[in-house]
C-alpha cells in the first residue's frame, strides 16, 4: 500500500505516517518542516520518504505529489491531517487569520486532492481527511469558532468530491480528544495562541461536557486509518467518528 500523509511532521499526522509505515505501508511524509520529516522517516524505517510541501502553495503541492508518486511507484491512499487553529472570540478574528485558516484547512486539502486524484483514480484508492467532532457531533466550541467553521467547510467539500468522483473513496474522520504520541508526535493544540484565552476555552468545554479528560489512543487512530485505506474498491466509508471511551473509574477502597 502506497500512502501520502500530508501534515506528517508533528502531531496526529506524524503518528499516522509512522504508524502506517510500521504496519507495512510505503509512505511519503509531506509537510513544510523537512528537518522534522527526516526524523519521522528515521522512526518509520525503510519504505518512507520525506518531502517538503507547503499546502498553501500550488507549485509546492504539485511538485511534492509528483515526487511522492515517483518514489512510491503510484499512490493508493492520501491522508490530509494538516490543520491551523485560531483561538479567540469570532469578533477578534481578523480577515487575515480567517484567510490563513481556510488556506490551510480547506483550500490546501482541495489542492492536495486535485493533484493526487489522477493517481487515486488509477489505483481506485482512498483519500482521508481528519476533521473534528466540534464540526459535526457537538455544538460549536467556544473560542475556536473559526477553526470549527473551516472543519465544517472541509466536511462538505469532501462530500462534494465524493459525488463528483464516485470511483475514489473519500472518508472524513471526525476525531475527538487525542493528544497524539510522545515528542514531536504530540499534538500542538493551540500552542501558538494566547494561553489565557485557550485556558478559558478549555474550562468552558469541560463545563459543557465536550471534554471529559479521556483521550483517544493514537494507535487506535492509526488502526482506523489503516482499516479505511485497506478497503477494497467495492466499498467506502464516507464518515467515521473516533471519540474517546470513558476509562474505568475506581472508587476509594476498591481493589
Amino acid at each position: 500500500m502506497r500512502v501520502v500523509v500530508v501534515g506528517a511532521s508533528s502531531g496526529l499526522g506524524r503518528c499516522i505516517g509512522v504508524g502506517l509505515a510500521k504496519r507495512g505501508a510505503r509512505v511519503a511524509l509531506l509537510a513544510r518542516r523537512l528537518d522534522r520529516l527526516e526524523r519521522a522517516v528515521e522512526e518509520a524505517g525503510d519504505g518512507a520518504v520525506a518531502l517538503a510541501c507547503d499546502v498553501t502553495d500550488e507549485e509546492s503541492v504539485a511538485a511534492a505529489v509528483e515526487k511522492a508518486a515517483v518514489a512510491l511507484g503510484g499512490i493508493d491512499g492520501v491522508v490530509y491531517s494538516t490543520a491551523l487553529m485560531t483561538v479567540g472570540a469570532l469578533r477578534d478574528v481578523g480577515a487575515n487569520r480567517w484567510a490563513d485558516a481556510f488556506a490551510t484547512n480547506v483550500t490546501g486539502a482541495a489542492r492536495v486532492t486535485a493533484q493526487t486524484l489522477p493517481y487515486l483514480e488509477k489505483s481506485r484508492g482512498t483519500a482521508i481527511y481528519l476533521s473534528s467532532i466540534s464540526a459535526s457531533l457537538t455544538p460549536p466550541w467556544s473560542l475556536i469558532g473559526s477553526y470549527v467553521a473551516t472543519k465544517a467547510a472541509l466536511d462538505k467539500m469532501v462530500e462534494a468530491w465524493r459525488w463528483e468522483h464516485p470511483d475514489v473513496g473519500f472518508t472524513r474522520i471526525a476525531v475527538g480528544e487525542c493528544a497524539g504520541g510522545p515528542g514531536e508526535s504530540g499534538t500542538q493544540f493551540g500552542s501558538q495562541e494566547d494561553q489565557a484565552v485557550l485556558t478559558a476555552g478549555i474550562h468552558d468545554w469541560i463545563r459543557r461536557g465536550y471534554m471529559t479528560g479521556d483521550l483517544v489512543d493514537p494507535d487506535d487512530l492509526v488502526h482506523a486509518v489503516d482499516a479505511v485505506l485497506r478497503l477494497g474498491p467495492s466499498s467506502s466509508i464516507p464518515h467515521l467518528a473516533l471519540t474517546p471511551r470513558s476509562a474505568p473509574r475506581t472508587t476509594e477502597g476498591s481493589s
